[in-house]
């Protein structure tokens, strides 16, 4: 066996291991060994690898710029929260070939179906190399068993005996090749999907175009141009081309269907870009990260421009960049007064450029910008964010962080998302009013912002002070070294909070509050139709408690209730937090913005979330949920080989105080495979606009708490009724391809 690539593993500038790398035969799974010693420290599967990146990507890989030339240098990025893996290659050639080898393994395929055999194979494959134990390229009956363990089904032996032999065409006592497959497509025979097929199909073997047509008229509640959209699907899934001829759909054709983007709960048309982009901003709720340079805890975590990849990448169009002055007069991003690591700031903003527009969308970002740095730094700041650039529509390098300034500050106000695209808006104090930066400068002394850090604001009413006493000349000096920085603040200059009726007096809809979590709710429970109102027309941030050292969450929905659009999220926080947030924008192309109601966008709206009576709604709607079956869930993270989990299904809506509820089904026990529930579940929602449906799976156990297997989660508004397939996701947000529920939607007013 030849011993692979030799590369070197590195961890720090300091920390540079020489490694062989390998990819193994099954062309699923890479394993890495020491070169000094020979033993295996590692392996990981290709499935395990979101994306690789070329060059110095890493702040690792930036440190030694300087050593090793950027073709050399690439960084290999795994889902969820696994650290990613910084890799030096001998030479660029190699290099290359490990970047597109691993790329052409990574790329997903377009659709995967349980109905093995008919589409990509890869997870059969999968399967039969983890069941191989001897790796014969042969399966036996014991290995069958450990296979049936491993993928969450406690069947009785006689039963998985009789599948086996079935399959076990060659009658030599073992499976391969295609014999596996057979005995994979008999153990994944879905009855329930069967027996739909069959109440629509006069012969029970195939649906005629007319009787497809019926099924999506009757069941998926489909009402234009059905007999196009059948036509569609037939050519789609149907994987007989004699089928296909004829206009007809098989059953396996049926489930492929069923299992694919048009058979999800997510209606398809909402994953596109689909909302009206030319409203004002505060009309959106905005995706938003809080000390989004942190990927662990707030006290000792590591800082890291991993964090700002991650988040873009997620969707979110706001950042924060806590400032500090570090050596050498070039700031630091940190989190102040604490043992968090750092990163220069230029870092930051060069690693902000690249990113800020690369998911796909052209939308404007927000970067919150904090931190008591002095002026001399400040200028240091300006500096680096007006040298970056990216590619406008027109195909032009431009500066992003200027918006261009025409008109005076009322009509800014009435920029939407879409004209202000490949825009960079920053938040933070300004020096003089907005009027000033269009129409000349001004010799206002910047205000104090309500934001969570103490001691800048402390820093702020020192330095106040001091301008105070040493006069003008001192003022205009000031005024100088940050200019620069503070021109680019046009549509969101921090202002402190006064109350309501003050703002609306004195505010301007180019500014921008911040308020903790405590404080939000306080102004929810007091005035919550003040606060809608107030959301309409300006911008307001809520930021978690500094109490919240370990980075956990509060529930963003109670801030959405009352409009509030930049809702900061601790993003490397898994939990039903997180999940909430990512059921939301994940809609309207994962844009990061997500246009509210009509109600909350009316400056002189009603509408109240603790007292919906308040307004005139349209009256509450129902949803049934049948909850039908559960395919291939993942086993509990940590259990036991030999485990099988016992799977419930909870139900939760997330919504208006008077609108949050759940339900759950009974468990099934000792089978994570197939499990069949076919419970009903009923909600009545008075304010649909604002729902979120979670749907959560979990492994019961009687004498503790439940264990987590998957989730998924979108907004009331995007559910597509009808049989539909929910893909489930993992703690981290992540695809658990094939885990999957079963469904049946209906919607009723």
């Amino acid at each position: 066996m030849q011993q692979g690539t030799l590369m070197r593993k590195v961890k720090s500038k300091s920390w540079k291991k020489q490694r062989y790398f390998k990819l193994q035969e099954d062309c699923m799974t890479i394993w890495y060994q020491s070169k000094r010693t020979g033993k295996t420290e590692s392996a990981f599967s290709i499935s395990d690898v979101e994306t690789v990146r070329e060059g110095h990507q890493s702040e690792v890989l930036q440190s030694l710029a300087e050593e090793f030339p950027p073709e050399r240098c690439f960084t290999i990025v795994f889902y969820g929260r696994r650290g990613n893996l910084d890799l030096i290659a001998g030479s660029a050639e190699e290099a290359q070939c490990w970047i597109q080898g691993l790329r052409q393994l990574i790329e997903p395929p377009k659709f995967f179906s349980l109905a093995s055999a008919l589409g990509p194979r890869t997870w059969i494959r999968d399967w039969f190399q983890k069941a191989d134990k001897n790796k014969d390229g042969r399966m036996n009956f014991k290995e069958v068993q450990h296979l049936l363990k491993m993928m969450n089904v406690d069947m009785n032996e006689d039963h998985a005996l009789r599948l086996f032999q079935a399959a076990d065409k060659s009658e030599s006592g073992t499976l391969e090749g295609e014999e596996f497959v057979l005995f994979y497509k008999a153990l994944t025979q879905r009855e329930e999907v069967l027996s739909l097929f069959q109440d629509f199909s006069e012969d029970g073997k195939k649906l005629t175009l007319l009787e497809l047509v019926d099924f999506l008229q009757q069941e998926q509640l489909e009402s234009e141009g059905t007999e196009e959209l059948a036509m569609e699907l037939i050519d789609k899934y149907e994987p007989s081309e004699t089928a296909k001829a004829r206009h007809v759909l098989s059953a396996d054709g049926f489930l492929m269907y069923l299992c694919s983007p048009e058979g999800s709960i997510f209606n398809p048309r909402h994953q596109a870009l689909w909302q009206d982009m030319t409203q004002p901003l505060c009309h959106y709720f905005i995706s938003s990260s809080h000390n989004t340079y942190l990927i662990e805890d707030q006290i000792r975590g590591q800082s890291s421009i991993e964090g700002y990849i991650r988040a873009l990448k997620r969707g979110c169009r706001c950042l924060e960049v806590d400032c500090w002055d570090g050596p050498n007069g070039e700031p630091m991003v940190y989190h102040g007064h604490t043992f968090t690591s750092k990163i220069p700031f230029r870092e930051v903003v060069s690693t902000l450029g690249k990113y800020a527009f690369q998911v796909g969308h052209p939308f404007p970002g927000c970067w919150v910008l904090r931190g008591p740095c002095s002026h001399p730094q400040r200028q240091a700041q300006s500096t680096a964010m007006l040298g970056i650039t990216v590619l406008d529509e027109s195909g032009m390098r431009r500066c992003p962080c200027c918006p261009p300034l025409t008109g005076s500050s009322s009509n800014i106000s009435l920029l939407g998302a879409g004209e202000l695209k490949h825009k960079i808006l920053l938040k933070g104090k300004k020096i003089g009013r907005l009027e000033d930066t269009l129409d000349g400068p001004g010799d206002e002394v910047p205000e104090v912002s309500d934001e969570d850090n103490g001691a800048e604001a402390e820093e702020e009413k020192r330095r106040a002070k001091v301008v105070t006493r040493r006069g003008s000349a001192l003022q205009k000096d000031r005024e100088s070294l940050a200019q620069a920085l503070s021109d680019c603040i046009v549509y969101c200059k921090s202002v402190a909070f006064q109350g309501f009726q003050e703002a609306r007096s004195h505010s301007r809809p180019s500014e921008i509050s911040s308020f903790a979590e405590a404080k939000a709710r306080k102004l929810i429970r007091e005035a919550g139709n003040e606060f809608v109102r107030h959301n309409a027309w300006q911008l307001t941030r809520i930021y978690p408690s500094g109490m919240r050292t370990d980075s956990s969450n509060y529930s963003p929905q109670e801030m959405w209730n009352v409009g509030c659009q930049i809702v900061a999220l601790n993003f490397q926080t898994a939990g039903a937090e997180m999940d909430l947030c990512d059921g939301l924008f994940s809609q309207n192309g994962r844009c990061g913005y997500v246009l509210k109601p009509s109600f909350m966008r009316d400056e002189g709206t009603l509408f109240n979330p603790s007292d919906p009576s308040s307004w005139e709604s349209p009256g509450p709607v129902t949803l049934t949920i049948q909850v039908i079956s559960g395919q291939q869930l993942p086993k509990v993270a940590n259990s036991k080989a030999e485990a099988v989990i016992d799977p419930l299904v909870r139900v939760e809506i997330h919504g208006v105080p008077g609108d949050q509820a759940h339900q759950e089904t009974k468990y099934i026990e000792n089978n994570g495979f197939n499990p069949r529930w076919d419970e009903t579940l009923q909600f009545q929602i008075h304010v649909p606009e604002l729902a979120l449906v979670r749907f959560v799976v979990e492994d019961y156990d009687k004498t503790s708490r439940n264990d987590f297997v998957g989730q998924f989660t979108l907004a009331f508004a995007n559910i597509k009724p009808g049989y539909r397939h929910i893909h489930l996701l993992s703690k981290d947000g992540t695809s658990i391809p094939p885990s999957s529920l079963f469904v049946h939607i209906r919607i009723t007013e």
